[in-house]
């Protein structure tokens, strides 16, 4: 009975598999690193053997290459060669135009560099050696051209100075001569002699127009121009009525001679100067451009030579280089995926095993952990981890427990410290209440005296007036002054008494109820510090205060007053401890549209780095063998900073005093109630320098 293809199918996938685990398995005998190192021991040898083949190859492509680069040196040596020549021709006939040493010296300077590019750098150059002679023979023609066209030059400007120039000027003189013998403009020779003036100044700037254009036209004016000064000498002559102008006029005739002659010849050497411009120097110059143009085609020639040699080579080293890649890569292939398959297949079951521990099924076997490569020892760690993961159930069981019974000691130990907080703050207004006492007890006690006094003296006053005596009226002016005396004793004292109770009533219905309402810092600091000038008189500390009135806060006066009350206490404890003398300065003032600035400042003890950190921490005080609580300062800044939404910072020197700055918002941000008393509230201090601030001084006597 014949296969079905399925079966056969299966079977050859099966056989396959078969052959991969086993493959696999060999692998595994092998260390993972050896394997990693077998690739790249196959990758080093692929490296290798294409850097042979590069580097064979970037021989020929480099000897290519320098025929390339050598043309391309030598093409711009003929470039500059033909720039060179071509400027030289330029500056040569600007010379014959327009001569001058400027030019004259930048000739000689080109021809120079000309003669230099042929010796230093076309003689010694390869492509060019064999027809630097040839180039050096048309170019000696061309410069050679230029020293005969240089002697053409000198002889046309001597033409020119001495017969042309020279003789105008004699005859200029001439003119000069004649018309002074004349005499007067009425005389018979005057209109002779002015127009043959008018030919000598036109004969004139026609002769320098054509020396200077060489044209011919100016040439042909100057030749009528002279025509019309000979017919005019005759006519001068027989009209003469004196020797000198006789003389003159014969002279003239002379200079108007040497004039032509001068023109005729200027003429025949400007047109040889034209003859050996075309013939030396031009003709010259184009059989140069002739010689270069033929060696910029070999050039070109050897150059295309040259690339297709390189361009052939490199498709070469191309298709080698593909060929052993493809090879190798293929080898590559095949021994990289083996190799990972041998590190997947159980990375893939270490992997399977810790998904299992994470989803807390801790029973599940590792697998791999006979393998003697590093993929087993992972599987042995996983199984040393599955075990940990056993005991660490057991464990977090225990810690539950222990948990549950350290959450209910925490919420005794949150309560304590609240009662704690609530006692110090109780024991704060408790101290102010006594002390207040104190201060009233005074005027009342004298206000007391002064009432006894008076009502037994009213009583003595009221059986004199009962008795039979006669009432004397210095007696009864001793009873109106002693009225008045008792009288003001009693408002004085009682003003006092109730000022205190005023301030003490205040103060106390803000710390008892936390009630929000808009208040002026200016009155609500004085209240404070009225209340707690009692406590002050132990100590020899003076106030200064510098709070404007018209800074009005809509939030807590309690918690303002409980930070001002608890600031300057822990001032006179600390600050000013054995009886010291001191100040104590208060000064705000508007931070911005929305915020207030508080600087609570004193010249005390001052503290250290270290107190300075810990100072806002609960519980924490230096005086505690002493009765401290550490609680003051720690109240103060989650006031500040929960209750009323502003910051709180603290800068201290030792032996230099301390300053509170205290910035927070007009508008109270904080919520209502109690502040809280978790210690991880921290200070924050900054580096902001302290303002200054104008004083007024209250002294707490």
């Amino acid at each position: 009975m014949p296969t079905a293809p399925d079966e056969t199918t299966e079977r050859s996938a099966s056989a396959t598999l078969r052959d991969r685990f086993r493959i696999v398995r060999l692998l595994r005998a092998i260390p993972i690193r050896w394997r990693i190192l077998s690739i790249a021991a196959l990758n080093s040898a692929v490296v290798l053997v294409l850097a042979a083949m590069i580097w064979n190859g970037a021989q020929v492509l480099r000897s290519a290459w320098d025929d390339v680069r050598q043309v391309r040196q030598s093409d711009q040596v003929l470039a500059l060669l033909e720039s060179e020549t071509s400027r030289l021709q330029n500056l040569i006939h600007r010379y014959i135009n327009q001569p001058s040493p400027e030019f004259f010296a930048e000739i000689l300077l080109l021809r120079e560099a000309i003669l230099g590019t042929l010796t230093t750098r076309a003689s010694t150059d390869p492509m060019l050696s064999g027809s630097v002679d040839e180039l050096e023979r048309v170019t000696e023609r061309f410069l050679d051209g230029f020293g005969e066209l240089r002697t053409v030059q000198a002889a046309i400007s001597k033409t020119y100075e001495q017969q042309v120039l020279g003789s105008t000027r004699d005859m200029a003189g001439l003119y000069s001569i004649i018309e002074g013998a004349t005499g007067h403009r009425d005389a018979p020779i005057w209109p002779e002699l002015g127009k043959s003036r008018e030919a000598f100044t036109a004969t004139l700037v026609a002769a320098n127009g054509y020396y200077f254009s060489q044209n011919q036209a100016s040439a042909e004016e100057a030749r009528r121009n002279i025509d019309t000064i000979d017919k005019t000498v005759p006519e001068m002559a027989s009209l003469a009525d004196n020797d000198l102008q006789r003389m003159a006029l014969e002279r003239l005739k002379d200079r108007t001679g040497a004039l032509r002659e001068g023109l005729t010849k200027l003429s025949e050497q400007l047109a040889s100067r034209t003859e050996l411009l075309r013939n030396s120097i031009d003709a010259s110059q184009a059989e140069t451009i002739g010689a270069i143009d033929e060696l910029s085609v070999k050039m070109r020639q050897r150059e295309q030579k040259a690339q297709e040699t390189f361009d052939r080579t490199l498709d070469d080293i191309s298709r080698r280089v593909l060929s052993i890649a493809v090879i190798f890569l293929g080898i590559i292939l095949t021994a990289g995926v083996m190799i990972a398959l041998s590190i997947r297949l159980p990375l893939h079951q270490i992997i399977s095993a810790m998904q299992a521990i994470t989803s807390g099924d801790y029973d599940r076997q590792v697998q791999g952990t006979a393998a003697r490569d590093e993929v087993g020892a992972m599987a042995r760690a996983v199984e040393v981890f599955r075990e940990s993961a056993i005991a660490k159930r057991a464990t977090e069981d225990e810690l539950r427990a222990s948990k549950e019974q350290a959450e209910g000691a925490l919420l005794e130990l949150r309560a304590a410290q609240q009662n704690l907080i609530d006692a110090e703050r109780l024991a704060a207004l408790g101290g102010l209440v006594a002390g207040v006492a104190h201060e009233v007890n005074n005027p009342i006690g004298i206000s007391l005296t002064v009432a006894s006094s008076f009502a037994r003296r009213s009583e003595m006053f009221e059986a004199e007036l009962k008795s039979d005596s006669q009432l004397r009226r210095s007696q009864l002016e001793d009873f109106v002054r002693a009225s008045r005396d008792a009288s003001q004793q009693l408002v004085a004292n009682l003003q006092r008494a109730g000022e205190l109770i005023q301030s003490f009533k205040q103060v106390a219905v803000d710390r008892s109820h936390a009630e929000r309402r808009q208040f002026s810092l200016s009155e609500a600091t004085d209240q404070i510090i009225a209340s707690l000038r009692p406590v002050l008189k132990k100590a020899v500390i003076s106030l200064s205060v510098d709070v404007p009135p018209g800074l009005v806060i809509d939030g807590y006066p309690g918690s303002y007053g409980q930070i001002l009350t608890n600031l300057i206490l822990n001032a006179a404890n600390h600050a000013f401890v054995d009886g010291r003398s001191g100040t104590i300065s208060i000064a705000a003032r508007a931070r911005g549209p929305d915020d207030i600035e508080i600087i609570f400042a004193d010249d005390g003890a001052g503290m250290t780095p270290d107190v300075q950190r810990q100072a806002f921490d609960p519980f924490f005080t230096t005086r505690r063998n002493e009765g401290g609580t550490g609680l003051g300062l720690h109240i103060v800044y989650n006031l500040v900073t929960q209750q009323l939404g502003g910051r709180m910072m603290l800068d201290s020197r030792l032996g230099q005093g301390t300053t509170f700055r205290i910035i927070m918002p007009k508008t109270a941000k904080g919520g209502h109630g109690t502040t809280d008393t978790t210690a991880d509230q921290t200070a924050d201090a900054t580096s902001d320098g302290i303002s200054q601030w104008p004083n007024r001084t209250m002294s707490s006597t």
